[in-house]
């Protein structure tokens, strides 16, 4: 299967019934009213710009809350693979809603999924609201009905909608595509110059001081210092210490950890980036924002493939579970991040 992302209970949320309204402390409900909403929300929703892609965004308050995307195949014959990752953890979670875009030029392939889509989720009783092709900054009709200009292609803004507007002033960033956002994690040359230094003699810290440590610099929104990364990265190496770092977030703490361990990452060299990685995919699906989890899964498995948290991440975001079941999926994984348990 082609990169994926599947990113559940997201921040913010799409609604055709309900005005906007951001909630105390959680996702904004954006109100959708014409197809240009739609396109506009997308990225948001996703954290990037997709290209070539296949959406699926849940809307409204009824069934579960899910977004996905899966990469638009080459070949017209790989078009149910792409139906089914949409469908199954649509099912899963309950989806009563949707609306479905495609991204791509007006393709044979393009034309198949979107109809596809439209057939295999209306087939299941998930109703599709609305099925759109986006491309060249133009937003075109697929499903009958629409007056003849939606066909030809009607110019939309993003920079420009209202929503995007919401999103900056929210402070939520939108890259412009997928490889961007991967690129948000890539090594920073001249600062892992400073810490590797400090990475041949470093020993794991005793037991009980990684989740202070942590704690510390989420309190005050600071970055672990080179001597202290160097640290960080030989204690998260086994499972047992790198419960520390990450089973006791909740979804207040995720976003700081996502800053915290972000850092990290672009500072560390391939060869102890793994599990400082995985703590950040975990991090970054706990606060809805599935493409950077996954990209996060993606950096830790260069240096280790079968990194075990990395493996928990990537089912949690292939089966799209919500982030807030953690709380009770924490028990059942046996995971407490106390070190004496």
């Amino acid at each position: 299967m082609e990169p994926h992302e599947l990113v559940p209970d997201p921040p913010p949320s799409l609604s055709s019934q309900s005005s906007p309204t951001p909630s105390s402390g959680g996702p904004t409900t954006l109100r959708v009213r014409t197809p240009g909403d739609i396109a506009a929300f997308v990225p948001l929703a996703m954290g990037f710009v997709p290209q070539r892609s296949v959406v699926v965004v849940s809307v409204g308050g009824t069934g579960g809350g899910m977004h996905a995307r899966v990469d638009l195949p080459h070949d017209v014959d790989d078009v149910d693979d792409v139906v089914e990752a949409l469908l199954r953890p649509a099912r899963r979670n309950g989806v009563a809603d949707v609306v479905v875009v495609v991204y791509d030029d007006d393709t044979t392939v393009a034309d198949e999924a979107a109809w596809s889509v439209h057939d295999e989720f209306t087939a299941a009783g998930i109703t599709v609201r609305e099925v759109l092709r986006v491309h060249d900054d133009h937003w075109y009709a697929v499903l009958p009905g629409a007056p003849l200009a939606a066909y030809r292609g009607v110019p939309f803004v993003r920079a420009e909608h209202p929503f995007t507007a919401q999103a900056v002033f929210e402070g939520r960033v939108t890259h412009a595509s997928r490889e961007a956002l991967r690129e948000t994690l890539a090594p920073d040359v001249a600062a892992a110059r400073l810490v590797v230094p400090h990475l041949a003699g470093a020993r794991p810290l005793p037991a009980g001081a990684l989740e202070a440590l942590v704690r510390r610099h989420l309190g005050a929104g600071t970055t672990f210092s080179a001597p202290e990364l160097a640290s960080v990265a030989a204690t998260v190496r086994t499972g047992e210490r790198r419960d520390e770092a990450w089973a006791w977030l909740d979804r207040v703490d995720a976003r700081g950890a996502v800053g915290l361990w972000s850092d990290a990452v672009r500072r560390l060299p391939t060869t102890h980036v793994a599990g400082p990685a995985a703590v950040l995919a975990f991090a970054a699906w706990l606060v809805g924002d599935g493409a950077l989890a996954w990209c996060a899964v993606d950096r830790c498995r260069e240096g280790e493939p079968a990194h075990s948290l990395a493996g928990l991440v990537s089912q949690l975001l292939e089966s799209a579970t919500p982030p807030d079941s953690w709380a009770d999926l924490r028990p059942v994984l046996d995971v407490s991040g106390d070190p004496a348990a």
